[in-house]
């Protein structure tokens, strides 16, 4: 986790992940890079690409560089490298965009998560970015001064195709000295006895090394609800999940657990791309 990509908006949750990210980047030697994504309207302007010639806009340009660089000047920062980039673009694009071009590690967002007709048809930025980036995304939603992944829960149906960000996810907990917490949640929809559950996550976990893994089943009656209450039951840190990325009416009439675990979990969620 060297290259840590904190995007913020200036608000208090923001700033909740960069504490976040401050902590990470000195356990690990790592830098920060602090974006910033001016949002603005292009009805009436055909080219944001020639903002330099328009007087408006770099007036918030430069009232967003003020801001970033009094932000740098924290005192939580002191003695790491970061740096800061600024863009025109609609902000959950640009981070993705940013990430695959720059070989971020690690993004840390903040986000007080949304709920209703919010939630249904506008979502958050944090939300989008989790579906779409290819790179690991640790949501924090509350100041954590002490951030800890002591207790890392993650939740998977461990089909082969979970093994990718299973091993994204086994690299972090090592990183943090975590004890991992594997949980497999059964539902009355995907009913599975616990004698075949636990063959299920034995085969998985073959070959790995589980001297500091525990595996789990928990059953609840949907599978967002049973990770959220099992992360209650051990009072972990940290709660890890895939997230398949889904767009469009695919997304809309599955929905995506990760997601709804970022809208509406307390503690910190990390989500590994299949």
């Amino acid at each position: 986790m060297k290259r840590i990509l904190v995007p913020t908006d200036f608000s208090k949750h923001a700033e909740y992940a960069l504490k976040v990210a401050a902590q990470i980047a000195k356990k690990n030697d790592g830098e920060i890079i602090l974006v910033h994504m001016l949002e603005l309207p292009t009805s009436g302007n055909d080219a944001i690409s020639t903002a330099h010639e328009i007087p408006e806009l770099m007036l918030f340009k430069n009232a967003a560089i003020n801001k970033l660089d009094s932000l740098m000047e924290s005192e939580f920062l002191e003695g790491l490298k970061v740096s800061k980039i600024i863009q025109f673009e609609m902000a959950f694009d640009g981070i993705v965009k940013y990430t695959k071009s720059h070989d971020i590690d690690l993004i840390v967002m903040g986000s007080h998560g949304a709920s209703g007709f919010q939630e249904m048809f506008i979502g958050s930025n944090t939300e989008k970015v989790v579906r779409n980036s290819e790179a690991p995304v640790l949501v924090i939603k509350r100041e954590e001064e002490k951030f800890s992944a002591s207790k890392f829960v993650f939740a998977s149906d461990f089909s082969d195709e979970a093994k990718k960000p299973f091993e994204k996810a086994f690299a972090f907990a090592q990183g943090f000295g975590a004890h991992l917490h594997l949980v497999n949640i059964n539902t009355p929809n995907n009913f599975k006895s616990t004698k075949v559950a636990q063959q299920i996550m034995k085969d998985f976990l073959a070959g790995t090394d589980t001297s500091n893994i525990t595996s789990h089943i928990y059953n609840d009656v949907n599978v967002e609800k049973g990770i959220l209450h099992f992360a209650k039951s051990i009072d972990a840190d940290l709660i890890g999940m895939s997230t398949h990325g889904r767009k469009g009416l695919s997304h809309f009439f599955n929905g995506s657990i990760s997601e709804d675990l970022v809208n509406h979990a307390k503690r910190p969620v990390i989500t590994f791309k299949i």
